[in-house]
Formats: structure tokens, sequence, C-alpha cells
């Protein structure tokens, strides 16, 4: 994407604190590990302590590059969901997607309960989860395209989605019921949402998907500004309303559901970074506002985590928890400061 030579030198910031953030990220733990150490293990070379280079390598820098892809995907779709439904309080989540990956889950963890069997087995792996998770959200998603084509009016895209999440929530709350308290507990555990379970395997699925949703975007740039003036005015440059709001619709869901398979539901990025953006860059072009929507969601995922993890402490707090507590009262400083929501 060509960036506006005006705002070049807010990226190169943001880009070195971006990166900043990472190395800070890697050198906190309950372990601790000299800052020099670190570097010469990102760089290949040889540790003092083997010990050291496998926490940086096999579950530090894992779980730094996974907080990078959320809080950049998350924060993206949350502009798109935004952008296309002309709603402020819209975000990655009122598709039902993540409603759809957390029922999947739960038939999973809380059905292994109930019915047992090969439930059970698999119920503790990652894969397990991952995939289970993944199913619920393509269930949600061909329901939400089936819709999509339905419809003329967006605004009933977002109805619709609502009740699907309505609709899923509930049957969760059937299963919890008849669910025995260690499972309802690993339920809810998941849905505290986690960075730091995933294996290099796992974030390499990860990364290909999360790229293939970015690479999307390329579509859909032209349709997105116009969006903001309205279906009419788009329609009015050519633009095809139905095949441009599928592409948005399935980016969306393509990098919502594997999020949510991977990391959990993690609240706040992606209602709250695009007003952010929003408000720093002062733009409604979406060629500045989606690489900037990534940078900065990369970047309060990275400062929510070194937060979880209580630095001296051997305990890390949900993560889901820190992005709520830490999130919600700087957006609601920034809309007070400024009065008004940019859309």
């Amino acid at each position: 994407m060509i960036l506006q030579k005006s705002y070049t030198k807010q990226f190169i910031a943001l880009s070195f604190v971006l990166v900043l953030l990472l190395l800070i990220n890697i050198s906190f733990g309950s372990v601790s590990i000299p800052f020099s150490e670190i570097i010469d293990i990102l760089l290949g070379g040889n540790s003092s302590k083997s010990s050291w280079e496998l926490i940086i390598l096999h579950f530090r820098l894992p779980k730094a590059i996974t907080a990078i892809l959320v809080g950049s995907g998350l924060a993206i779709s949350g502009l798109l969901m935004q952008t296309l439904f002309r709603n402020p309080l819209a975000g990655p989540f009122v598709l039902g997607i993540s409603s759809g990956a957390s029922l999947g889950v739960a038939l999973l963890i809380l059905g292994s309960g109930i019915f047992g069997g090969v439930l059970a087995t698999i119920a503790f792996s990652n894969w397990g989860l991952a995939i289970a998770s993944s199913l619920g959200a393509a269930l949600v998603l061909m329901a939400v395209l089936v819709t999509a084509n339905k419809v003329r009016n967006t605004m009933s895209i977002l109805i619709i989605g609502l009740m699907f999440g309505t609709v899923t929530s509930a049957i969760i709350s059937v299963l919890t019921f008849f669910s025995d308290a260690e499972k309802i507990q690993q339920f809810i555990f998941w849905s505290f949402g986690s960075l730091g379970n995933l294996s290099w395997n796992e974030v390499l699925v990860f990364f290909i998907i999360y790229l293939v949703g970015i690479l999307g975007l390329l579509k859909v740039i032209k349709p997105l500004n116009t969006f903001l003036l309205g279906e009419n005015y788009s329609k009015s440059l050519g633009i095809d309303i139905k095949k441009s709001r599928i592409i948005i619709l399935l980016i969306t869901s393509l990098l919502t559901g594997v999020i949510t398979a991977f990391a959990g539901p993690i609240a706040f990025i992606g209602l709250a970074v695009p007003h952010i953006t929003k408000l720093v860059f002062k733009t409604s072009n979406h060629k500045t506002l989606l690489p900037a929507v990534a940078i900065l969601g990369a970047i309060v995922l990275l400062v929510c985590d070194l937060i979880a993890q209580l630095p001296t402490s051997e305990f890390t707090l949900p993560i889901n928890a820190v992005t709520s507590l830490f999130g919600a009262p700087v957006v609601i400083w920034l809309l007070i400061r400024k009065k008004k929501i940019y859309i």
C-alpha cells in the first residue's frame, strides 16, 4: 500500500516504537535474562545458558509475534466493520464470527463433559481447540455470506450478525448448564484469551491465513473510501457494492476467525484502535488508515501483554481483562478530549 508522504515521519516513529516494544516484550518474564543475551540469541549467537535460548526462541518470541498478528488483525477488522456499517460502535465481532468460534470450542470442551468419547481426548489439544473454533467460525461465516447475498441493506447484515451471536451464546449457556465444573472452568480459561500457547508450527499456520486476509485488502481500498459517503455515492463511481461487501466480510471473518481460533476472543482492540488511529492521523483515507491501525493495534496489544505479565511475578493476568481495563479509559479520555467520534 502506498503511504501519503505527509505521514512518513509518523510511520517511521510508530515502526520504531513497535520494534522497541517487541524487544521489551521479549525481555519481560518470570525468568530474568540480560538484554545483551537476548540480542545475541535473536541474532543467532550462542547463549551462556541453553535454558535462556529455549525460553526466548520457543516461548517469548512466538508469543510476541502472536501479539503483533492478533493486535494488527483485530484493529484492521474493526476498521473494516466501522467503515462498512458506518457505525463507530461496530467491531470485528459484530458478525457473530467470534461467537461461532466460541460455540465450536464450547461444543468440544463442554460437549466432552456431556458426551465423553473422542471429544474428551482432543479437548485439551491446542490443535483440537483451533480446529473446533475454525469450524464454528466457518459455519457462521457461511450463514453471514448467504445473508449478505440475499439482502441489499448493509445494516440488515449487522443486525443479523448480532442475532447469530445471540443464538450461539444461548447454545453455549445451555451447554454450560449441563456441564461439570471442571469443563466449565476450562472453557472460561479459554475465553480469557491467551497469546503464549502457540508453537512455531501454529504461528506459521496463523501467519499464512493472516497474510491471505491482508493481501485481500488490496482489492477493497477504493470501495472503503467511497463507502464513507454512502452506498449511492459508491454506485455512482461504478463500485460493485455486493462484491465489495462480500470481500470485506470475508477478510474480516478470516482474520477474526483465525485470531479467535489461536488466541481466543480478545476484546477492545478492534473497537478502540481505529478511533485512536483516526484521532492521531486525522484522515479518512484507507491507504493511510489500514497500515496505521495495523501498527497501532500491534503496539497496543504488546503494551497490554507487558502489563498482563506482572513484572517480577510468575503470574500472568488474562489478556482479555487487561485490554479492556487498560484500553477503555484511554478511549473514553480521547473521545471526551476531542469531543468527536471520527468515522
